[in-house]
């Protein structure tokens, strides 16, 4: 290997460096503040490395891993974000007592397999990485084995993981049967000449239906509710963010081999799946009355809003998929992190009902300012990042010209309008009683919480109001043809 492929692969050296470290001080002495601060400080450091590696990018590492520009954008979502998982995590552990350091060994970790996953470019890599992103899942989920309901949620998980993953190999294997390569390039060719075999659709409806769940679009988003609502905040934050957005980056990847010719026999699945998301997420988020299963259901939604922008293909899919997912990311964990920061008061259980946002507004109201300036992005509100992620989007329909999709996206959006309001206005009526809202942390990792959360709100208000630098970013970003 070159000096560049080194510098190109800097922040994984680094990450694999800091898991094995963590892991030999977690044996010799426990401590909850230098493991969570050792978690942060490395994905940190695995930030700053990809300027570097800007610099001698697009590297093909082997023939199963290219890195680019398109990969190192979405390496900074994915390590951002599990940066603002581990801060998220640091006050809500402290406040429940046990053991918690192992849980930074799998946030890490999963922070890795997702960002591999964005760097694959063959099936065996991208399936590997999608393993090592969704193993330490199991474990975050229920990592709280005190309550009921995280147990539960990581049973869930790990049934209908396992069975989507099943479904994704199976599916691989069959189309490799027929087409002799995993390799994304080779497959989208190969596939071309064998797309009247029965085996080949057959393997690819397959491995449609593993990737519909990781993504939770219609219908195999049932799941995805009940694992949200049981499992701890933080986590929630990060599958919301980092789970999805690393396999529609990968699937991205892979679609943009593909000949808009040859993607037209699935571009009806696909738009089926994204208005059954759209309709179904609103519509199921109606009915909620528990905080994460609005977002929850939201975030079907949003996957949805994506896959219209997906069927574009082109530059103008990956630009628009870029920007509304790092839109999304920071009002999904702004969300999120407001709950988790509630929730870590010395609380019995998470303040997650629509019922303990009552008031919040006169009892806190810069947190209720800023889940407000959040929920207004998830809706798309202007001068907020998840309008302008909603006008690149459209603007990627109109372009593609898939009328009916964007129709489709425009009603639920208002569909979407409802509840998001409905929550800000419970969050400014009177509280019943004064002990009804929870008092606010006050220990120094409930002031880093404190700060990402004014950080975040800040970038949603810039990303709405001069998008400009980020928009020259991801207008450099193309995908390499290595």
């Amino acid at each position: 290997m070159s000096a560049a492929n080194f510098i190109a692969l800097s922040p994984f050296i680094i990450g694999a460096l800091s898991v094995a470290t963590i892991m030999l001080g977690i044996s010799i002495r426990r401590n909850h503040a230098s493991t969570a601060a050792a978690a942060i400080a490395s994905l940190a450091a695995m930030l700053v490395c990809i300027p570097f590696a800007a610099g001698v990018v697009p590297q093909q590492i082997t023939p199963l891993v290219v890195i680019d520009a398109y990969a190192l954008f979405w390496l900074a979502l994915i390590f951002g974000a599990g940066m603002a998982t581990a801060i998220l995590a640091r006050n809500y552990l402290e406040e429940r007592g046990g053991q918690p350091e192992e849980f930074y060994l799998l946030l890490l970790i999963s922070c890795i397999g997702a960002g591999a996953m964005v760097c694959s470019r063959h099936f065996a890599s991208f399936y590997l990485s999608l393993e090592v992103m969704t193993i330490p899942l199991y474990g975050m989920i229920s990592y709280l084995c005190s309550g009921r309901r995280g147990v539960e949620a990581g049973m869930k998980y790990l049934i209908l993981a396992g069975a989507a993953s099943a479904f994704l190999l199976f599916g691989a294997a069959l189309v490799y049967s027929e087409v002799g390569t995993l390799d994304f390039v080779g497959m989208a060719c190969a596939t071309v000449s064998a797309s009247g075999s029965l085996v080949v659709l057959a393997g690819l409806a397959m491995v449609l239906v593993g990737l519909g769940f990781k993504l939770s679009l219609a219908p195999f988003h049932l799941w995805t509710p009940d694992v949200y609502e049981g499992a701890p905040a933080p986590v929630t934050a990060f599958m919301a963010t980092v789970s999805k957005g690393a396999v529609l980056a990968a699937l991205l990847r892979y679609f943009s081999t593909v000949t808009p010719t040859t993607f037209l026999s699935l571009r009806d699945a696909f738009s089926i799946a994204a208005a059954a998301s759209m309709i179904a997420g609103n519509l199921l988020a109606l009915r909620q009355t528990n905080v994460k299963r609005i977002l929850a259901c939201s975030s079907i939604a949003h996957a949805g809003y994506v896959a219209v922008a997906f069927l574009a293909l082109g530059d103008i899919a990956v630009h628009a998929v870029a920007y509304y997912y790092a839109a999304y990311f920071v009002s999904t964990l702004g969300a999120f992190g407001v709950i988790s920061l509630l929730s870590a008061s010395g609380a019995v259980r998470e303040r997650d009902a629509l019922e303990d946002y009552r008031g919040l507004f006169h009892k806190q109201p810069v947190l209720a300012c800023m889940l407000a300036v959040m929920l207004l992005s998830l809706a798309g509100v202007p001068l907020t990042a998840g309008f302008l992620g909603k006008v690149y989007v459209f603007m990627a329909g109109i372009h593609a010209r898939l009328w009916w999709q964007v129709s489709v996206l425009v009603l639920a959006s208002a569909i979407g309008l409802v509840y998001y309001l409905r929550l800000i206005a419970i969050m400014t009526a009177a509280p019943k009683d004064a002990d009804n809202t929870p008092d606010v942390p006050q220990p120094a990792a409930g002031l880093a919480v404190k700060g990402l959360l004014a950080v975040l709100t800040l970038a949603v208000l810039w990303l709405g109001i001069w998008p400009a630098p980020l928009l020259r970013i991801i207008e450099g970003i193309h995908l390499s043809a290595l």
